[in-house]
């Protein structure tokens, strides 16, 4: 009984600093005596089910005022430029501004391709979160040059054809314009064997996304087992302090893939741990 009450007081305890870490919205640390700075953000894959309003409500409820829109919330392969630009405005007329999109496929066809680069021109959209195809790479650096909008290309873990690892997608690039790099996506890249921080501090140079998760599974598991950051295997103060070593500026998007009725619990986790060791 005595050990129950002691757990319930480290609860309270724990739950408490973590609501107080909640009101820390800032994102500028200090850091070996400089100041780094990047931007949260939430990949709204991880409502992917839900309609727009509701995606901008649980925006605003986690205070994360950068969106990645996933494909059902915006478009991007299939629709039209109006399409697309009148659904990013939704988000932008909330006060939110979108800061990258869900995982675009880019075959080596000029039409697909094409497509996708005008829609996010529509948008205004930085940065192109995508996973090209290997023969397609002379392609897309003829839009991204054309279009001056860089591209980050998304690491899938174990299973994936493409880029299991952030260092696949890293080797891929070297050859091609500056402006195409990486999102890292930290659970696949665990799952693949790369320590996350490692790749941040590999790749920083071409760094322009990452999606911030946890998970339970193990290295070289092929199916992911999701879990609230802070609750499974990855270091994440590891890769936090990585990011700020490397003075990381772009956007740190969080995705909860856990099939749940109610992701929203596993989000405000997540956002919540790592506003606490941020702050």
């Amino acid at each position: 009984m005595a050990m129950n009450r002691m757990m319930t007081r480290r609860k309270a305890v724990k739950t408490a600093a973590v609501l107080a870490a909640g009101a820390w919205t800032g994102a500028a640390w200090e850091a070996r005596g400089a100041a780094h700075t990047f931007e949260l953000g939430l990949a709204t894959y991880s409502l992917s089910k839900l309609p727009l309003d509701e995606v901008i409500a649980d925006a605003k409820k986690l205070d994360l005022h950068n969106v990645s829109l996933f494909g059902t919330h915006c478009p991007w392969a299939a629709g039209t430029t109006e399409q697309c630009r009148t659904a990013a405005q939704r988000f932008k007329d909330a006060g939110l501004t979108v800061t990258g999109c869900g995982v675009i496929n880019l075959p080596n066809q000029e039409g697909t391709v094409r497509r996708a680069f005008e829609n996010a021109q529509a948008v205004g959209l930085p940065t192109m979160i995508c996973k090209p195809a290997r023969d397609a790479f002379p392609l897309i650096e003829k839009y991204v040059k054309q279009y001056n909008i860089r591209l980050a290309i998304h690491n899938h873990g174990p299973g994936d054809n493409g880029y299991p690892s952030p260092f696949d997608a890293w080797k891929a690039v070297q050859s091609y314009d500056e402006r195409i790099g990486l999102c890292i996506d930290v659970g696949h890249a665990y799952r693949a064997g790369a320590d996350p921080a490692e790749a941040v501090r590999k790749c920083h140079p071409r760094l322009y996304d990452v999606h911030m998760k946890d998970s339970l599974a193990e290295v070289g598991a092929t199916q992911d087992i999701p879990v609230a950051v802070g609750q499974g295997h990855l270091d994440i103060k590891g890769i936090f302090a990585a990011l700020i070593e490397v003075n990381y500026s772009h956007i740190v998007a969080f995705e909860y893939e856990k099939a749940e009725k109610d992701p929203m619990v596993g989000l405000t986790e997540s956002v919540e741990y790592v506003r606490k060791i941020l702050a």
